[in-house]
């Protein structure tokens, strides 16, 4: 079993609090807004949001990296779009939706990680429900978040985000990642050159790709990157489909004392990029 994770949450996680919104959240009125919690809804002062989101729907949801983000409706039968609703999850937030039965649905962090345990756990608290929309039809949307790390935010600035990782192409990715001379590693979590890539992903794709964090980027040959570029998005792609980073081949072996799955390699250890970061010293060069 992998030991502790508190990974912010990746792409993967934010892409299934995404698919929460899209599949149970829109086109339903919003007929209250609970914006009170003024750390999670800075810069904006309580009821703020609420103004913007009265009467509204949300009528899309969408994602780059882990920034995820709402487009709104207009209000009655006016077609100007209103405000872009701005969620992020923080370190362990879930996006929990209610229908008019009260079935639920969430999406998120991983519900096994330390922090992200199920919004309807026993003994939770209500405060935990940091931002919550009311719909017309009795049911709810919650962005639950018991470390109060996540943020709400009206028309959120996403420019300085580079391509997603899940959907960057070859070339553009060797292109961001060729600048300068850090290693390979950093450049990955960097946001700015390709966005939703985190400790856990970054660790288990360049498990995949063989190659170590340390390498600086431009030393990396061009049938290296093409090979770094193919396990991103195997590594995105299967985590998203199996529930989250934590479900990667490699990340249970990232430990004192454990062993390179394929190889038997004793794992090694080290700061990459600021990030505590194992690898297989015997495949991964």
């Amino acid at each position: 079993m992998p030991g502790r994770l508190t990974a912010v949450p990746e792409l993967p996680e934010v892409e299934s609090a995404r698919a929460t919104v899209e599949r149970a959240g829109l086109h339903r009125r919003i007929v209250q807004v609970d914006d009170t919690d003024t750390w999670e809804c800075r810069p904006h002062p309580p009821g703020e949001i609420r103004a913007a989101l009265l009467g509204r729907s949300l009528t899309g949801a969408f994602r780059r990296g882990k920034s995820m983000w709402c487009e709104t409706s207009g209000l009655g039968r006016s077609r100007t779009p209103g405000p872009v609703l701005g969620l992020h999850l923080g370190m362990s937030g879930r996006i929990l939706v209610t229908g008019p039965d009260g079935t639920l649905t969430e999406g998120g962090d991983w519900l096994g990680g330390r922090y992200g345990q199920g919004g309807e756990e026993p003994g939770r608290k209500a405060v935990w429900d940091r931002f919550t929309l009311t719909f017309a039809d009795g049911g709810t949307l919650r962005l639950f978040d018991k470390r109060r790390l996540g943020r709400v935010r009206l028309d959120p600035d996403t420019s300085a985000l580079g391509p997603d990782a899940e959907l960057v192409d070859a070339a553009e990715l060797a292109a961001r990642l060729r600048r300068g001379r850090s290693p390979v590693k950093a450049r990955l979590l960097d946001q700015s050159v390709v966005a939703g890539v985190g400790n856990l992903l970054a660790d288990e794709t360049l498990w995949q790709a063989r190659l170590s964090p340390r390498r600086p980027v431009d030393e990396l040959t061009d049938a290296e990157l093409d090979r770094l570029h193919d396990a991103l998005h195997t590594a995105t792609r299967a985590a998203i489909d199996q529930g989250g980073v934590h479900t990667g081949e490699v990340i249970p072996f990232r430990g004192a004392g454990r062993h390179c799955p394929r190889c038997g390699a004793e794992m090694v250890r080290d700061t990459v990029g600021g990030r505590t970061t194992w690898w297989c010293p015997a495949e991964q060069r």
